[in-house]
């Protein structure tokens, strides 16, 4: 119970809570008024609850404060100790900081692991060589799932452990076609272009432009595939410029726009404009729209396409990549100027 009261009180928004209030967190029946008021009773000797004085104390054996001031600070105090105690125990690779600002629960929750990890580390040292994320993970924790299923990279991450424990994406291999005419160059420039249709119209004349791959991205598959990219086609020495064209909805918006957070990618301008130039097809009022990805997205339009482009998404239409041609495909990849 005494566990209950101290996530409740964590948790809670308030600096004053009423002792009625503090029993309806206990679960109907499980507890006497005795049993209560002593766990209550508890906490202020802790200095966790601090009478409010103008109101008073109820008449009732043992007696209560009708409202308590909570001083969570020495709440956590207990909680700040025991990590203390564990970044002396740990692996000094493990770090702690991050939980000092975060909800005990989420301690509680990854001790285990970290403990795991400990001994690992200590048995083992670090990995070598990269494996897919179910070794490692069996390797870590015993759980093939922990890794990608379980919060496992979360946990590495928020430890800063995830490098150096050379995981392999468990995502989808990358689908792209190659330019091998361009491969030595110091700038390598990739397209990536959100259907199958559109890659296929696009994949013949790849030979006759300047960029190295034309990439499928199958929708929102790209997000987490284009982890493997580097994996595929292991050029360390070139610089990558990656291009996107996509739908022109508020689903192909956010897929660029969450492919834009993991690694930069210019929009395909050249390719956007030639659908402004189409009229727009009816039919897309069900994708839920994140303003933050629109706003980001019209960034790189003229006020009026601009205009343009946010009355379409507001009538619920729509561009799919369709509505080029294969043959004006190819003629502006082609005559487009890329720089």
């Amino acid at each position: 119970m005494r566990e209950i009261l101290n996530q409740g009180l964590l948790k809670y928004n308030k600096k004053t809570i009423d002792v009625e209030d503090l029993e309806t967190w206990i679960p109907s029946h499980s507890l006497s008024y005795e049993q209560f008021a002593e766990l209550i009773l508890t906490f202020e000797d802790e200095g966790v609850l601090e009478m409010v004085k103008s109101k008073g104390r109820n008449r009732r054996t043992p007696s209560l404060a009708y409202t308590y001031r909570i001083q969570k600070q020495q709440l956590t105090k207990e909680y700040q100790e025991e990590l203390k105690k564990y970044r002396l125990h740990l692996h000094p690779s493990i770090q702690l900081d991050s939980y000092f600002g975060l909800d005990p629960t989420e301690w509680k929750q990854d001790l285990p692991y970290l403990l795991k990890i400990h001994q690992y580390i200590e048995t083992s040292g670090f990995p070598h060589c990269e494996v897919p994320a179910p070794e490692r993970s069996v390797e870590l924790v015993g759980d093939e799932k922990w890794i990608s299923e379980k919060q496992g990279k979360e946990l590495l991450e928020r430890v800063g452990l995830w490098a150096v424990m050379k995981v392999i994406p468990v995502s989808d291999p990358l689908m792209f076609a190659i330019n091998p005419a361009v491969l030595q160059n110091k700038e390598q420039k990739h397209l990536i272009v959100e259907n199958k249709t559109t890659f296929q119209g696009l994949v013949d004349v790849l030979s006759d432009t300047d960029f190295s791959t034309v990439i499928y991205g199958c929708g929102n598959k790209i997000i987490h595939s284009i982890e493997q990219f580097h994996r595929q086609l292991p050029l360390p020495h070139g610089k990558h410029i990656f291009y996107y064209f996509g739908d022109i909805d508020r689903s192909g918006i956010f897929i660029w726009h969450r492919l834009n957070e993991r690694v930069p990618v210019r929009l395909a301008m050249p390719f956007y404009q030639a659908c402004l130039d189409k009229p727009s097809l009816e039919g897309k009022t069900n994708q839920r729209m994140d303003q933050n990805a629109i706003d980001t997205f019209m960034c790189f339009f003229t006020k009026d396409d601009e205009k343009k482009l946010r009355s379409v998404l507001e009538r619920g239409h729509y561009y799919p990549q369709e509505v080029l041609k294969t043959s004006e495909l190819q003629h502006i990849w082609r005559s487009s100027s890329w720089n």
